[in-house]
């Protein structure tokens, strides 16, 4: 089985490569974490004018018309870049749930606006930190008015949009709420990147509305996070090579005792270990590109696998790329805290993968019982 892109799909990572070496180089990451911006703007509107946030949203609703595979590897390049943008939110969340569950009128009303990057949503699930699963959720919806808080939510002081999990008078269901309408207030929180943000959202009778039927607000839930899952993995997986490719450059250009360290024994094996781990996780999330992208069963595993392997090789990836540049990778002049505090944050918005371990044995063991 080829688990290899196609041409054309590898030119269009080249060119997202390339524009994001451009017009988002660390720099501009590091503009948004000593500033007060919460994310790029301009850089968002270049990724909207460029196709990215409508890259599986179909042509009808103004959207690209790739597919999952594409948007892999754009999720791969914005990875690479520490773009900061609310992509993962807006593109990986909220557009996959409209996609999935949406009514007509939902889609016509809201993927055109998420194509254009005109709108930015954002999925409200947790309720405390740490919080990855639908149990326990208390927001409540009675009679189209929605209350409760969600913390944290991913981008949620600039989103204009939320997917948001609450009970109903079916159960657990999901719904779409105008985070600036009546009856929502958000507060910017502190994240461990700052570079990409996080919100407190109280909602106090604000208006709600059913996003597929009522009740089935648990299976949306997870249809959303294991395709987050996967895309998330790519994300991961290209700051992860971005994570080895600079640790092998300072490592050449640094020279002690008149050789460059790379050279020595004790940092060879290290930089091997990191290219096979860094090579397991493309591995892992090429499988789940694969199941993602043909719609295949095995996806429910090949997510989990996929989140694990890419978590657990950019937090790595990221502290050796820390060691390793000795203690210049301490400083804030450096880039390696960058690449440190995002690897940090992709580990824990999804659930952790000690979470996404344990849906993996529960998953086999149903499978194994089927």
């Amino acid at each position: 089985m080829n688990f290899d892109f196609s041409d054309d799909q590898k030119l269009l990572q080249k060119t997202a490569r390339d524009y994001l070496a451009e017009h988002s180089p660390l720099t501009v990451c590091r503009e948004v974490l000593e500033t007060d911006q919460p994310y790029a703007v301009e850089l968002w509107k270049g990724a909207a004018e460029m196709g990215w946030q409508g890259a599986v949203i179909p042509e009808e609703f103004g959207g690209a018309g790739f597919g999952h595979l594409e948007l892999a590897m754009i999720a791969e390049e914005v990875g690479r870049a520490l773009a900061p943008i609310p992509f993962s939110s807006s593109v990986y969340f909220a557009t996959e749930a409209i996609l999935k569950a949406g009514s007509d009128a939902q889609k016509k009303k809201y993927l055109p606006a998420l194509a254009s990057g005109e709108a930015i949503g954002t999925f409200a699930l947790a309720e405390k930190p740490g919080q990855s699963d639908v149990e326990n959720v208390e927001a409540r919806v009675s009679g189209g008015k929605l209350c409760g808080t969600k913390v944290p939510v991913p981008d949620g002081d600039v989103a204009t949009f939320a997917v948001v999990a609450a009970q109903g008078d079916g159960g657990l269901s999901l719904y779409l709420v105008d985070l600036d309408t009546e009856g929502v207030s958000r507060e910017s929180i502190t994240s461990f990147d700052p570079s990409r943000s996080m919100a407190r959202v109280e909602f106090s009778d604000a208006s709600a509305e059913l996003l597929g039927k009522p009740g089935e607000g648990a299976a949306l839930v997870s249809h959303v996070l294991d395709r987050a899952a996967v895309l998330m993995a790519f994300e991961q997986l290209g700051a992860a090579q971005a994570c080895f490719d600079d640790t092998i450059a300072f490592t050449q250009g640094r020279y002690a005792f008149g050789r460059p360290v790379a050279s020595f024994q004790a940092i060879k094996h290290r930089l091997a270990d990191m290219w096979c781990e860094l090579e397991l996780a493309r591995s892992n999330a090429y499988y789940g590109a694969w199941a993602l992208s043909n719609e295949e069963d095995e996806l429910t595993v090949a997510a989990c696998i996929a989140r694990i392997q890419a978590s657990e090789a950019f937090d790595d990836l990221a502290v050796e790329m820390v060691q390793m540049h000795g203690g210049v990778g301490y400083t804030w002049e450096y880039d390696c805290h960058l690449f440190y505090r995002r690897a940090k944050l992709l580990a824990a918005v999804l659930g952790t993968p000690a979470v996404w371990k344990h849906k993996l044995i529960d998953r086999i063991a149903d499978a194994g019982e089927d």
